[in-house]
């Protein structure tokens, strides 16, 4: 009996140990692609006067920066997602964890020793197009196979929380782009930020994904050893097979994402042009409202795993669709309006981003789990997500900037539409 005791006391604390292990892994490697990806957004005007300059003469030269700064990155995550989703459904999903760290290391090393139009010609921009095709091909596939990875590392319970540090270690990464880069725009002066600078954030970036690669190795495989013996699924079988289940991860998307990158990426700029709030307070505000943020993501995660996902769902979306247009009306020439109306935003946006990894898993079966969730959910992050910041700059271009804010909110009500119909997953067994 003693022997039994022990023996059971002992096995408590190393599931524990592996699970903490499991979860570190996916979320740094997370952290690290996010930094490399929000890093390009944050120094893409450095980017643009070195790769791109203005007065070449050479047409070829800006189209090849307008694809390759807005287009191109996020239009390969699908391509991205259903690729390196398939590789996790074949081979497994640490393999597939440690090829998209070592492509987005490779790719921002890329970035950091792009050469400068001045020195190459056009040569320079052609490089940046495939440094951003293979970050924009890593960061779809690594959506994939660490959400399904995180799930499935999962104990009794708790796959809400741990599919939550899908946007920790996603927030994590953006706020230390963000740091990287304003200590180095206000260490370094502005010729040495225009002719070195801006490079050592992608620098950095490699030797990061260097460490997650590290700690990936030591992760354990998550895909049972029933599938690793099933005969390997075929790259379109989850579309090809499971065509409900690709709609439906499209319609739990749309809004969240287009919500998601409005408050995260978007709300700086549209307080900055449509209630004259200034550049520094837009950004700190951003900043703060995304640590807490961060905060928010486990109780989220822990909360769903008792009430389940669709109440959350329910709360996030029904909650954007009546109250995104009152908070952006509000706002005005204020850092505490617009910090307030940040931090409303990201607790409403807890409901769909802490659950959202979790419930993409539980819809798929194992054999195409990864593939399933890659392709179409980062095919809607690029149509609607991507997209939200030209979409509010062109309604304010067209003296519409009012819509915007409705835009949002249909699309969180149409989602709400898929909320209801969702059946609820939090308390099956998840299946293996």
């Amino acid at each position: 009996m003693v022997a039994i005791m022990t023996d059971a006391q002992t096995r408590v604390p190393k599931r524990t140990k592996q699970s903490m292990k499991q979860l570190v892994a996916a979320s740094v490697g997370n952290a690290v692609e996010w930094y490399d990806w929000y890093a390009y957004t944050f120094l893409a005007t450095y980017i643009a006067a070195a790769v791109f300059p203005e007065g070449t003469g050479d047409s070829l030269v800006p189209l090849l920066s307008t694809f390759a700064v807005f287009a191109v990155g996020f239009f390969m995550r699908p391509v991205g997602g259903l690729l390196m989703g398939a590789v996790a459904d074949r081979h497994g999903r640490r393999a597939a964890l440690t090829v998209t760290i070592l492509l987005m290391g490779g790719s921002s090393l890329l970035v950091g020793l792009t050469p400068t139009y001045a020195s190459v010609g056009l040569l320079a921009p052609v490089v940046l197009v495939a440094a951003r095709l293979l970050q924009g091909l890593s960061v779809g596939g690594e959506f994939a196979a660490s959400t399904t990875f995180l799930v499935e590392s999962a104990g009794p319970g708790r796959r809400g929380l741990f599919s939550s540090f899908q946007y920790v270690s996603t927030t994590a990464g953006q706020l230390a782009a963000s740091g990287v880069t304003t200590v180095l725009v206000d260490t370094l002066a502005e010729p040495s930020m225009d002719g070195w600078g801006w490079r050592v954030p992608f620098w950095l970036g490699g030797v990061f994904s260097l460490v997650g690669f590290w700690i990936r190795r030591g992760a354990e495989e998550t895909r049972s050893a029933a599938q690793r013996q099933a005969p390997r699924p075929g790259l379109f079988e989850a579309l090809r097979r499971h065509p409900r289940q690709s709609l439906l991860i499209a319609g739990i998307t749309a809004g969240g994402t287009l919500a998601y990158y409005t408050w995260t990426s978007y709300l700086p700029t549209y307080a900055e042009l449509n209630a004259g709030v200034a550049k520094s307070d837009a950004l700190l505000a951003s900043t703060l409202s995304l640590a807490f943020f961060g905060l928010l993501q486990p109780l989220g995660g822990l909360l769903s795993d008792r009430v389940g996902r669709r109440p959350l769902l329910l709360c996030f979306g029904l909650g954007f669709a009546v109250l995104c247009v009152p908070l952006l009306h509000a706002l005005r020439d204020s850092f505490a309006v617009l910090l307030l109306v940040s931090c409303a935003g990201m607790v409403l946006l807890t409901g769909f981003t802490s659950v959202s990894a979790a419930v993409n898993a539980e819809v798929f079966p194992p054999r195409v789990r990864a593939a399933g969730i890659g392709f179409p959910y980062s095919l809607t992050v690029a149509l609607f997500g991507g997209t939200a910041p030209y979409v509010g700059t062109l309604f304010k271009e067209l003296g519409h900037s009012g819509l915007f804010p409705w835009y949002v909110a249909v699309l969180c009500l149409l989602s709400s539409l898929v909320y209801l119909r969702l059946p609820e997953t939090a308390h099956r067994e998840l299946e293996r």
